[in-house]
Order: structure tokens, then sequence, then C-alpha cells
């Protein structure tokens, strides 16, 4: 009986593993990042094996709003090697965010803010699923990239004068 326990324990692990494939650190330096959401993303299968692969690059990617949906644009995933271009995608499509309606509407209505867009923040697998986070921000000035830049800087110094 404690076998069968131990198994049900490893099943739900696998479940709640994460591995991060694609990371968007610019937009981190350039919004100031105020709410975040998770979303799953409609992907065709050569997508999904190109993702897979870590071939995804989502720094310029954003978000936008069609007919009550929000599409992920500008992000692009390069086609997968090892199929026909016949069965391959088109690296730069626009792919529908799958989100609740309540959540729709909730990025909405913080995006028509002056100054507010969304873009993605990682990729990553959630058990054997690929989930996007996206966040809500609004663009920096100069004077605050240099601020975080200059606290930034002080946290590394002090963390390397704690080690030493």
């Amino acid at each position: 009986m404690a076998k069968n326990s131990n198994k049900v324990k490893k099943n739900s692990n696998k479940d709640n593993s994460f591995k991060l494939l694609a990371e968007n650190r610019y937009a981190k330096f350039q919004y100031a990042i105020s709410e975040t959401i998770e979303a799953g993303i409609e992907l065709l299968g050569t997508e999904v094996k190109s993702i897979r692969n870590g071939n995804v690059n989502l720094r310029d990617g954003y978000c936008s709003f069609r007919d009550g949906e929000i599409l992920l644009l500008n992000v692009h995933i390069s086609p997968h090697k090892n199929v026909g271009s016949f069965f391959n995608h088109d690296p730069l499509r626009n792919r529908k965010l799958l989100l609740h309606k309540k959540e729709i509407i909730k990025m909405k209505s913080n995006t028509e803010k002056k100054g507010m867009t969304i873009v993605p923040l990682s990729l990553y697998l959630k058990g054997s699923w690929i989930k996007l986070t996206i966040g809500v921000g609004k663009g920096k000035k100069l004077h605050d990239k240099r601020q975080d830049e200059k606290q930034k800087s002080i946290k590394k110094e002090i963390n390397s004068a704690l080690k030493r």
C-alpha cells in the first residue's frame, strides 16, 4: 500500500513542474510591470516542437485585442527543422491567447489607461502544457531606467561584500 501512495506523489509532482523555455528580460527593463497573468496559447504542432527545442524569441512581442480576444503579435517561433516546408508554420503569425472572458475584460480595462500595454514575460512548460506569462506594464522613462540600474548595482555590491 505504501508503494501506491509513492506513485501518486510522483505523478502529482510531475503536474506541478515548471521548465522555463523563454524569458523576456528586455520587457522588465523597458516596462514597469504592474500585474501579471498566466495564459495558454493556441499553437500548431510544429510550433510546439520548436518551442520545446527553445527556438522562440519574445523580445519584440506584444498583445492586442480583436473581436473580444487577446492576440499575441510579433513573437518569432522558428520553423521546425526536421519537418518539410509544407507542414511548417509562419514564424510571425498571430496567436490567440486562451483566457477567461472576465480576465480579458479586466486586461482590456487596465490597458485603456494611458501608456499601458500588455507584453509577454516568459514562456514555460507547466506539466505538459505550454503557458505564457503576460504582464500589464507602463513604459519607463530614461531616468527610471537609470534609477533601476543604480539600485541593481548597489544590491550587487552589498551581496559581494556580504560574501567576503
